[in-house]
């Protein structure tokens, strides 16, 4: 009987594969190095500051010596970096929020990405640039846009649509991080609604936990939690995307569907993980770190690979997108407060 011979790679093609991609990374690893430094020293969004240093270096995505350590911390580093995300999430805390506060939460984040599929045909970009905005804007800002763009199939334009959508929702999280907290007590909110309508509603993680604790502890702590449960809602919005936006070519009668991305597997796996304690604090943070790196290291080869020139050639309509995104997700945010109260 004939064994099956397995091809493995060689020491000297590990080391080929180094060096290959080695050039390129150094880049990378050096404008986020650089954003990490300009975030903690001036203050501002960490990842739009790697963003638009990594855009300032676009001229060396055309090098041949760099292209494979660009692509490699746009795609693998991402997809790493979106897996780890999970272990931010515990399951006892969010069921601590109550059915109906998840229910009203869950609703605005899927009526906010229809939103997006539905102003985005509007103006002629398509669903599928509908959903990036609308699920970035939904969900988690950033994070969410490059985890769905991950999983939406390669095409013209997406880096640059993917870059857009990365500095507007940052931009609106940033202002919003300023603007809600003051709007939401000219509401006469409690601080622990006031918590709960800022995790609802502002896109990055981030600016939720300063606009929380601006306010009070109490709105710090539930608007940390209600984020952290649209965090989550990221695995059904990636299938949902893998499903509906995914490879159009028939399918075989063993896979009638399409799998999620190995990505959100790992994921939803980790969050399972951390919701049963089975990963210790002493692992779980040190991950977080670099889940968090990872992403900024993402999104300034992102930023390398895109010029000012394209995003300019998305246009102004989109604009109104992320706007008509965010204004529907606090909307229907505080109108489910108003019905919950």
């Amino acid at each position: 009987m004939r064994k099956m011979i397995i091809p493995t790679l060689s020491w000297s093609q590990h080391l080929r594969s180094v060096r290959c991609i080695a050039p390129g990374l150094l880049v990378v690893l050096t404008v986020s190095a650089a954003a990490e430094f300009v975030s903690v020293t001036y203050g501002g969004p960490v990842m739009l500051i790697a963003l638009l240093l990594g855009m300032s270096l676009n001229f060396l995505s055309q090098s041949p010596e760099c292209i494979a350590g660009i692509q490699f911390a746009s795609k693998t580093a991402l997809r790493i970096g979106v897996a780890l995300l999970g272990l931010r999430i515990a399951a006892d805390d969010v069921m601590a929020l109550g059915l109906d506060a998840l229910i009203v939460v869950s609703l605005a984040v899927i009526l906010t990405i229809f939103t997006g599929i539905g102003l985005s045909r509007i103006i002629g970009r398509g669903s599928r640039f509908g959903v990036l905005i609308g699920g970035a804007t939904a969900i988690c800002g950033a994070s969410a846009a490059l985890a769905i763009s991950a999983a939406l199939p390669n095409g013209p334009g997406r880096e640059r649509e993917t870059s857009f959508v990365v500095v507007a929702v940052t931009t609106l999280s940033t202002m919003a991080m300023v603007i809600y907290p003051a709007l939401l007590k000219a509401l006469d909110f409690t601080d622990q609604d006031i918590g709960l309508l800022l995790g609802a509603t502002i896109h990055d993680v981030a600016q939720v936990v300063g606009a929380g604790y601006s306010v009070s502890e109490r709105a710090g702590d539930a608007a940390t939690i209600v984020k952290l449960f649209r965090v989550s809602l990221l695995v059904p919005t990636i299938v949902f995307v893998t499903i509906f936006f995914g490879d159009r070519r028939p399918q075989t009668k063993r896979q009638l569907l399409p799998l999620p991305p190995l990505f959100v597997v790992g994921f939803g796996v980790l969050a399972i993980a951390n919701s049963l304690a089975l990963v210790p604090p002493v692992v779980s943070m040190p991950l977080q770190e670099l889940s968090r790196s990872l992403l900024v290291l993402a999104v300034s080869a992102i930023g390398i690979s895109t010029s000012v020139q394209d995003i300019l050639k998305v246009g102004f309509q989109p604009v109104f997108v992320a706007f008509g995104s965010t204004v529907m997700l606090l909307v229907l945010a505080i109108i489910g407060m108003c019905l919950l109260v």
